[in-house]
């Protein structure tokens, strides 16, 4: 984390990225030294209320971050900076969105987390929107201006009030990762996937921790033993939900997704609930994975958007990438069939071992989809449209000849279709990469 004291003393000068949390209240005229070079502004973690007139003397940038402050708008001086293409303004008070506020390179909108009750119109004339992240405010409804972003990805309105999903928003081209979990028309649906299931809860005592695996926006996961009443004892994770809301949606969710879903040999599934937790804390027990398992990808950098990072050197066999593509298929396909959507269907969020097994986990994006046949068929489309992208990378990777891949560059091309109906279900891709095989 950068200083003040730094920036005022130059030893800042030049950088293209500067990043201060110190409880600032106003705005430092001090980096405006760096206008000519500043690209990427992080002001999160303060307690700014505005930002100042002449913003724009940073003609280079193009991100900003001001989350975790105390602004009521987003400021409108940002519409008047050319080159902005990312605004995060996750976990501020913001009750007013002006058009004036929206600048012409939009790509990646953060507003999470606010008390926003509608959007400006004018979003829908963003070209370049690919990322809309919404969740956690007070949203009846999207302008149907948006149905213009023909490049949106990714949509996130989990948490808000929205009593029915938009019709055109299933025809969106384009857009392939999809949240909307905790709204009164999804609460129902997650209601009635969950009601009468038999699902075990594990008390808090029999567990007892030991090392921390990873931490993620939901909860963090340990490593914990597990002793049984027959005083039988095995080794397993332990995932503890640490807040009320996320970006992709609210922990309770994710839960519900999670125990859902059941066992599936492609999926980091749940052994049980924590009950009896001191603190009421929620969690899920989870088998222990293999340490031979490891992310198939690394999330999405600021400039990529919304492709995942995978590292240069990195290859696969044709066998390898049949077997991902495979298991991933089918263990999607075993979601749906449950009424699950995934809404994060990344590799990111998949663990993978050298001969090809792979695991889909993390189900903080998932939503429990309608009863009705149009509507779900629409929304396994929308992640149709993810293993599409899912399926190109992979293959983009590939050392085998061109000829041996043109079958699932094929089936690639049928899943990213733009029409959307024109997209297989996850049923019949299982079923052409199991013939593949």
């Amino acid at each position: 984390m950068d200083t003040l004291a730094q920036l005022r003393t130059g030893k800042l000068d030049g950088v293209k990225r500067l990043d201060l949390s110190c409880g600032l209240t106003a705005f430092p005229p001090e980096i405006y030294r760096l206008a000519d070079t500043l690209e990427i502004l992080n002001l999160s973690g303060n307690a700014l209320s505005t930002l100042p007139d002449d913003l724009p003397r940073l003609h280079k940038l193009r991100v900003i971050f001001c989350s975790d402050n105390r602004f009521t708008e987003v400021p409108e001086v940002l519409g008047r900076c050319p080159h902005l293409t990312m605004m995060g303004f996750k976990a501020n008070r913001i009750n007013h969105f002006s058009a004036a506020a929206i600048p012409p390179r939009l790509r990646w909108l953060i507003l999470t987390d606010n008390q926003l009750e509608e959007l400006p119109g004018e979003l829908g004339k963003c070209a370049n929107l690919q990322k809309l992240m919404l969740a956690g405010n007070r949203l009846q409804r999207l302008p149907e201006t948006l149905v213009a972003c023909q490049r949106l990805e990714l949509l996130r309105i989990a948490a808000n009030r929205f009593e029915a999903l938009p019709g055109w928003l299933l025809t969106l081209p384009r857009l392939a990762w999809l949240a909307y979990s905790g709204n009164p028309f999804s609460d129902a649906h997650e209601v009635a996937a969950v009601s009468g299931q038999d699902i075990p809860c594990i008390n808090w005592h029999e567990l007892a921790l030991q090392q921390q695996l990873g931490e993620g926006a939901s909860g963090v996961i340990h490593q914990a033993e597990w002793r049984r009443d027959d005083d039988s004892v095995s080794a397993v994770a332990v995932k503890l939900f640490k807040g009320a809301l996320t970006s992709d949606g609210r922990p309770a969710s994710e839960k519900a997704a999670c125990l859902a879903a059941g066992t599936h040999p492609g999926l980091v599934g749940a052994e049980g609930k924590i009950s009896q937790h001191p603190a009421g804390t929620a969690g899920l027990v989870m088998p222990l994975i293999d340490a031979g398992f490891k992310n198939l990808a690394g999330p999405p950098s600021l400039e990529s958007c919304t492709r995942d990072i995978y590292p240069l050197e990195q290859r696969f066999s044709l066998a390898v990438v049949l077997r991902i593509a495979h298991g991933i298929a089918s263990a999607v396909a075993r979601l749906h069939a449950r009424g699950i959507l995934h809404g994060d269907l990344y590799a990111h969020n998949i663990l993978w071992n050298e001969q090809g097994d792979a695991l889909l986990g993390d189900f903080g994006a998932a939503s429990f989809m309608p009863q009705d046949a149009a509507s779900a068929s629409a929304l396994q489309r929308i992640e149709v449209r993810a293993f599409a992208s899912l399926l190109e990378e992979l293959l983009e990777r590939c050392d085998a000849p061109e000829e041996q891949l043109s079958a699932l560059w094929s089936l690639q091309h049928r899943c990213g279709n733009t029409r959307v109906t024109g997209r297989p279900l996850f049923a019949e891709i299982e079923s052409i990469l199991a013939r593949m095989r």
